[in-house]
């Protein structure tokens, strides 16, 4: 293991993470919805859940074939690079949208979470690259708890620039830090892997790689279903990363500055809990992992619907931040040990099409719901429960998913549990 790379890595969800607390979870989400739009009758809600479901929906459409380019034409550096900055220059852009304009803030909304989205494809592609797989539970979760010390240090810098007003320096500030703590992974991680086919080629090729991975999943019985699990309760997840600030700003009352403090006690307990279990997901298994966190989530948004004060909000967000990284760095190295050597790019972009297909249902649901019942979000966020629930049913049926110290089990175990 090359500590170099791995401390590179670990750095981009540093970066990254500007974008995801600033942008998608707090201050341009909220400041989209309410002002840019309003949100007296849930039209914000409507329009917000709209951006983000085009986008998962663009990144969804594109992730497997961007995957299988990467790996065929030996470009997955380049690519990660340009959809990197793809989204900073977006994120940018962002400090010109105002009161009203709500297809500029739409369209600049959709770039840069597509770049941002895009570009955790062949992120994500890096880590069987840089850790054995008896270290990828944990360095998956360093990785999270490294983002959210980002978020943290995103929303702090942005905080002076609420405090006066000044929304469009928060925007910027997370621009220049997403671009800058990037760099690192793009001048230390591997270099591409050398090829002899062209761009061209390996776009076709990739097609016909695209049609190929996905018949495998269907044809792969575990890995068939972890995704179709992981499709339905990570839909849960983003939809409440999406929308609680909104839902904190106009259900509850919650200024921006309290916002942000609310995202902060989020990434302080999500960081501890990623750290405290990123070994448990090792030994126990992602499996055990990710089920204690859906059962989790289900109480979480039941006392969503119940809460009634500020101060059952913010224990009930640190609960939620206890689970969050837990579960998304179980998740990955779930998908980690369903993967073939040498078609990393090419699964996780499959990984990636269903977090970001699910991704498409979940916004529209919430918002649809908020908005047909005049802006009631609680009923809202009950809505997105279901998808907890489903996934979770799904999971149990997974027979795959225990300790990573097994390796070559689950690999194994796809290849004679086909049907």
């Amino acid at each position: 293991m090359n500590r170099r790379q791995v401390v590179a890595w670990t750095l981009y969800d540093f970066a990254n993470s500007s974008f995801a607390a600033v942008i998608a979870a707090t201050i341009y989400a909220t400041y989209y919805a309410q002002v840019v739009v309003g949100n007296v009758h849930g039209e914000g809600d409507l329009w917000w859940g709209r951006l983000v479901s085009t986008s998962m929906a663009i990144v969804a459409l594109t992730s497997p074939i961007m995957g299988g380019i990467a790996d065929r034409a030996g470009i997955r550096k380049r690519l990660f690079c340009a959809t990197t900055y793809l989204s900073v220059g977006a994120t940018a852009l962002m400090a010109t949208v105002e009161q009203g304009m709500v297809l500029r803030g739409f369209v600049l909304g959709v770039l840069g979470m597509v770049g941002f989205e895009g570009a955790l494809v062949f992120y994500n592609a890096y880590l069987p690259d840089i850790a054995s797989r008896q270290w990828q539970g944990r360095i998956s979760a360093y990785g999270f708890a490294v983002g959210y010390a980002g978020s943290i240090a995103a929303l702090l810098a942005a905080l002076p620039f609420v405090r006066v007003g000044a929304l469009g320096w928060c925007f910027l500030s997370a621009a220049a830090l997403f671009g800058l703590f990037a760099l690192p992974s793009f001048l230390i991680l591997p270099e591409d892997r050398p090829s002899q086919v062209g761009v061209i080629e390996a776009v076709r090729e990739s097609i016909l790689g695209t049609a190929r991975t996905v018949r495998d999943v269907l044809t792969f019985r575990e890995l068939r279903r972890f995704l179709g699990a992981y499709l339905l309760y990570e839909d849960g997840v983003n939809t409440v990363i999406f929308f609680s600030s909104i839902f904190a700003a106009r259900t509850l009352g919650f200024g921006m500055t309290q916002l942000i403090g609310l995202y902060l006690l989020v990434q302080l307990t999500a960081l501890v809990g990623a750290f405290l279990w990123g070994k448990p997901t090792d030994s126990l298994g992602p499996k055990v992992v990710v089920l204690c966190m859906l059962v989790l989530w289900i109480g979480v948004v039941i006392a969503a619907y119940l809460v009634d004060s500020q101060r059952q909000f913010y224990l009930l967000a640190a609960v939620a931040g206890s689970g969050l990284g837990a579960i998304q760095a179980a998740s990955r190295t779930f998908m980690t040990s369903l993967i073939p050597k040498g078609r990393e790019g090419e699964f996780f972009g499959c990984y990636a099409l269903c977090g970001k297909t699910a991704s498409i249902l979940g916004p529209l649901v919430f918002g649809t719901v908020s908005y047909t019942l005049a802006g009631d979000q609680r009923a809202a966020i009950l809505a997105v429960g279901l998808f907890f629930l489903m996934g979770l049913i799904l999971l149990l049926r997974v027979r795959a998913g225990g300790p990573t110290g097994q390796a070559g089990e689950v690999i194994a175990g796809i290849s004679h549990t086909s049907v």
